[in-house]
């Protein structure tokens, strides 16, 4: 039956197709999770009226963030294979990927950090300093805690952003279903491939959208 409605599909490759996705997808979001709150801490803490308030750091922090979440991905591959190649020796396949989808995402969900702690009420920040928490403290006890929600909602829209460039890299070879799709798909007009390929694309976003909705609801206790 699948046979005759999708000759031109490879069924093992598809399988491993997907397994590239999910990993880099899976890696990337890891990384993009840890190094996006460190970025948005930075922001949030460093801005008018914070505990670090420091202007100087502030405005080169906002300004990689701006310029890396600004660059289309596509085009940030490009720009990043002397960096990708000099880190993984290589510029084909999903760990080859992985550079630049961090460096792409991990700015755009900053951006999403800092919004989730400039949302916090001052009053409780000031009133655990006034009890004289320290800045450690500050951060783990009321900061994180109080903006987990948004946290959990930004990284659940980021890793969707996410899925879409691992297609997009795979069009340069980082493998996955995009370089599936495109390359037995696309380039050699095998359209049940393709749908298939997208297919299972939508069917992880929409996985990772009910994980995260459920997570979210889950933390948010108003």
């Amino acid at each position: 039956m699948l046979k005759t409605l999708f000759p031109n599909v490879i069924w093992d490759t598809i399988y491993e197709a997907t397994l590239e996705t999910l990993y880099m997808t899976a890696i990337s979001v890891l990384a993009t999770f840890f190094l996006g709150i460190i970025l948005g801490l930075l922001l949030f803490l460093t801005g008018k009226g914070n505990l670090w308030e420091n202007k100087i750091i502030h405005t080169i922090i906002s300004a990689f963030v701006n310029i890396f979440r600004s660059i289309p991905f596509i085009i940030l591959i490009v720009l990043l294979i002397p960096f990708t190649m000099a880190i993984m020796q290589t510029m084909i396949g999903a760990n080859a990927a992985l550079p630049a989808l961090i460096i792409g995402a991990a700015p755009f969900y900053a951006r999403m950090v800092e919004i989730a702690l400039r949302e916090i009420d001052k009053g409780v920040i000031e009133a655990a300093k006034s009890m004289g928490a320290k800045v450690s403290t500050i951060i783990f006890k009321v900061l994180i805690p109080e903006s987990l929600p948004a946290l959990v909602s930004g990284i659940t829209v980021t890793a969707i952003a996410l899925v879409g460039y691992t297609a997009m890299a795979g069009v340069v070879g980082a493998g996955g279903l995009g370089n599936l799709a495109y390359l037995e798909g696309f380039q050699r007009s095998q359209n049940d491939v393709t749908f298939i390929a997208t297919i299972i694309v939508l069917i992880i976003v929409f996985i990772i959208q009910f994980i995260g909705d459920f997570i979210t609801s889950k933390l948010d206790k108003r």
